[in-house]
């Protein structure tokens, strides 16, 4: 017998990962186990690298074989192996449903590069983007079955009554994101230490949460030695207490140097605990983030306009507080039972 829905993605069975692809592929699996039961759910766990690559072939063919719709999640190295091989396989199964769940905003850019890949993909039933500029990028390039779902979070959002509005300096900011130079880490403690010295007095303190990517220990390491007592590294935090943890905070930042971002799961867990965000406008920051409404943003890479923000916030902190309602509402557009409802009507027999 045949399952609905067979499933190719990192899951990290035995290990506590914390990145997006591996969040995101538990939460829409989690929700497709919720709505279709979980009888009707097939997990392939793709964790290992390239010695679980070597598997990809076999494990394509049992997804198939065993069920009626096939969804894949892979990242960058992995979409280059199981897009063409769902692609061609599927020619022995011609009754099933093929479906690309893309996480990130870098699958455009890569297409440009590898048109092999696009090839394959226009043969799938659906490949679900998070933003509409993504969305928009794919359709430039020829591609007809792209929809729009965004990254989504199961988290307890917080009620008017439970919110927090922070008062006293300093204003408490915190990033919640991998360790990483291309997350911006470097930039906003710059900016920071350079924002409370040209105030004179510590407007703002900084607590830095997420894994450190293990080739960028050394440099974390270095910087972290000049970090003034207002600046810390708080370590990593679970997924199901990333609400409680971020709460007590007056806002988020988010510098990144990635400019094609997708939905970041991280302003996620700032919507639903009623924390605004200061970020950089990446690619699809209008699809994520409302101007003056769920947060304020600065052009990229632009480390004097980061600079102009917090100075303003500082003299006007009222301009963020007025922003917390805001934001637990946004927080409900990204819960999984809202943004799966695309990718359900897709399925074959549902």
């Amino acid at each position: 017998m045949r399952v609905k829905v067979g499933i190719l993605g990192h899951f990290g069975e035995g290990f506590n990962f914390l990145d997006g692809q591996t969040i995101k592929t538990k939460t829409v699996t989690e929700e497709l186990q919720n709505q279709l039961g979980k009888n009707q759910v097939l997990k392939i766990d793709t964790h290992g690298g390239w010695k679980t690559l070597l598997k990809a072939p076999f494990q394509v063919f049992c997804a198939l074989k065993s069920s009626l719709n096939v969804l894949i999640f892979p990242a960058h190295h992995g979409l280059r192996v199981y897009a063409p091989l769902v692609s061609f396989q599927r020619r022995f199964f011609k009754k099933r449903k093929i479906h690309y769940i893309v996480i990130g905003g870098w699958l455009p850019q890569l297409l440009t590069r590898c048109k092999y890949l696009s090839r394959a993909l226009k043969k799938f039933d659906g490949i679900y983007v998070e933003t509409n500029a993504m969305k928009s990028a794919l359709e430039e390039q020829g591609l007809e079955n792209v929809y729009v779902m965004p990254n989504c979070k199961k988290l307890a959002i917080l009620s008017e009554n439970e919110l927090i509005y922070p008062t006293g300096l300093p204003y408490k900011l915190c990033i919640f994101s991998r360790v990483m130079k291309e997350k911006g880490i470097d930039t906003a403690v710059e900016i920071i230490k350079r924002v409370n010295d040209k105030l004179g007095y510590t407007a703002f303190s900084l607590d830095i949460y997420g894994p450190i990517i293990d080739d960028n220990k050394d440099w974390f390491e270095e910087i972290q030695r000049d970090f003034p007592k207002y600046i810390t590294y708080k370590g990593c935090v679970s997924a199901n207490k990333s609400v409680e943890v971020l709460r007590d905070y007056y806002a988020m930042l988010f510098p990144t140097h990635f400019y094609t971002e997708g939905v970041p799961g991280t302003i996620i867990d700032a919507y639903a605990a009623g924390i605004p965000v200061i970020s950089a406008k990446w690619e699809s920051f209008a699809d994520v983030i409302d101007e003056g409404i769920t947060g304020i943003g600065y052009q990229f890479d632009d480390l004097q306009a980061l600079e102009a923000v917090l100075i303003e916030v500082a003299n006007y902190p009222k301009m963020l507080l007025d922003m917390k309602i805001n934001c637990i509402e946004k927080a409900r557009q990204y819960t999984p039972s809202t943004t799966i409802k695309v990718m359900i009507e897709k399925l074959t027999g549902i």
